[in-house]
């Protein structure tokens, strides 16, 4: 029998939420992430030298002193940056909602916090009275997407930060650091209350973790302030320093958010029994715009990215997909044309992504990934993976009987032959650009949709 830990800071529940709020995350399972912030101007490039590793670090990987690089806020003039323009490419890109990095690592704050003075108030745009962050929210409210606002608690500008607190003038100052860190988030929630949540990063240093009391005061005032607010697992840590998951393996926050540029084991059944979301960069080494011939080399395909989306709903799952606006502020034309071919496949096959999940019973396939949607009983298979035979087989749970296989969003034929062993083989196009999906429909015995309802679909 294992022995349960007495925590005071630990998971406030042991059942997955379930309001509004949290169902309607659920169901959105796409989202769009934007890094935008100093490090888009240089783009990875220091002094006539390309860094290869991620340009939000340009800060570390380049040695560039804090005087210095601070200095470029007198170039964040961001001419190009249209919100209204963002918002619908990311509509178009079939995304739900967006996180937004309103503070990085390097400090630079995206709203004019007064408890800064490295903000956008100090840069040309800032100067013009414009409310970035403002804009952004509205325009993309304006779409129907929700927002969420990215936090990072490491802080390379704050003298007060700390990796680790290892003498008393160390925990002084980080104990300033906390009152800082807090004040600015109180400050978004109230200054930004239309928000659906909070996305922490940043958080992984012994400082941050011998404080758990801290990050669970941080939910608390947050939720307090936006009632229903959503808070990702990053944020958190218990008594004894565990992340994510407390010292009894409860998570803490609203969702999981520890998968980064990595998704689940196609067979793993256990991460269905949460809510989860997986952030995914574009290209492979970089969040912040980069403009290395081999970061760029590493930028994934549209079939690629929908393959990424797939595999994370048939596991119960969210996607962020990232997005590196440049220096002037424009989303660079190779993901507005990734934008523009993963939101047509979406508006033609949304309906195996959008309310859907793990469909239980179901054995994974080799060739894809199967998603349901337990309102309507349907499973969708979707081919990412086409077998050399070109023929796809599906193993469908006893106690079934199968209804109707439609092609989603094509009016081709279907060729489907239902074999011994509860097979049913489905005939597809290995020259198909992008995942081709089927719709089947299976009744019991009883009459009623094969597919348990499940928690993590319900709406």
């Amino acid at each position: 029998m294992t022995q349960t830990v007495s925590l005071k800071y630990g998971a406030q529940r042991t059942q997955r939420r379930d309001d509004r709020r949290m169902r309607d995350f659920r169901s959105d399972r796409v989202g769009q992430f934007i890094h935008w912030g100093l490090y888009a101007i240089p783009a990875g490039r220091w002094k006539g030298r390309t860094y290869d590793f991620a340009a939000e670090f340009l800060p570390k990987s380049a040695d560039i002193a804090p005087a210095e690089w601070e200095r470029l806020a007198d170039e964040f003039a961001a001419p190009d940056f249209d919100a209204t323009e963002w918002a619908r490419m990311a509509k178009q890109l079939g995304a739900r909602y967006l996180t937004i990095t309103t503070k990085h690592h390097d400090g630079f704050c995206l709203w004019p916090s007064e408890h800064s003075d490295l903000t956008i108030a100090q840069t040309p745009f800032g100067r013009t009275g414009r409310d970035l962050l403002a804009e952004l929210i509205d325009a993309y409210t304006n779409e129907g997407l929700s927002v969420h606002l990215y936090y990072s608690v490491l802080d390379w500008h704050h003298p007060d930060w700390r990796y680790r607190v290892e003498t008393p003038e160390d925990e002084a100052a980080f104990v300033r650091y906390l009152e800082f860190a807090s004040a600015q988030l109180r400050e978004l929630a109230t200054r930004y209350p239309q928000v659906r949540g909070f996305w922490f990063d940043g958080t992984w240093d012994a400082s941050v973790k011998d404080n758990g009391w801290w990050t669970l005061e941080v939910e608390t005032m947050l939720k307090d302030l936006i009632p229903g607010a959503l808070v990702n697992s990053r944020l958190r840590a218990d008594d004894h320093g565990a992340r994510h998951f407390d010292s009894n393996g409860s998570m803490m926050g609203d969702f999981e958010s520890g998968f980064e540029r990595r998704l689940p084991n196609p067979w793993d059944t256990a991460v269905t029994e949460r809510d989860w979301e997986a952030c995914m960069t574009l290209t492979q080494g970089s969040w912040g715009r980069h403009v290395s011939t081999r970061v760029e080399a590493t930028r994934k395909s549209p079939a690629e990215v929908t393959e990424l989306i797939a595999h994370a709903v048939s596991r119960g799952g969210n996607i962020l997909l990232n997005f590196g606006p440049d220096g002037r502020g424009s989303i660079v034309p190779e993901e507005r044309a990734l934008a523009e071919s993963v939101g047509e496949w979406l508006a033609n096959c949304g309906e195996a992504i959008y309310g859907c999940g793990f469909a239980t019973g179901w054995i994974p396939p080799t060739w894809g990934h199967l998603t349901a949607d337990n309102r309507t009983g349907t499973v969708y298979a979707i081919v990412t993976n086409p077998p050399v035979s070109g023929v796809a087989l599906v193993h469908v749970p006893e106690g079934t009987t199968l209804a109707s296989i439609t092609r989603v969003g094509s009016d081709a034929p279907i060729e489907a032959v239902e074999r011994e062993q509860r097979q049913i083989a489905l005939t597809v196009d290995r020259t198909a650009p992008m995942p081709e999906v089927f719709a089947i429909a299976v009744v019991t015995a009883e009459g009623r949709p094969r597919t348990e309802v499940n928690p993590d679909v319900v709406t």
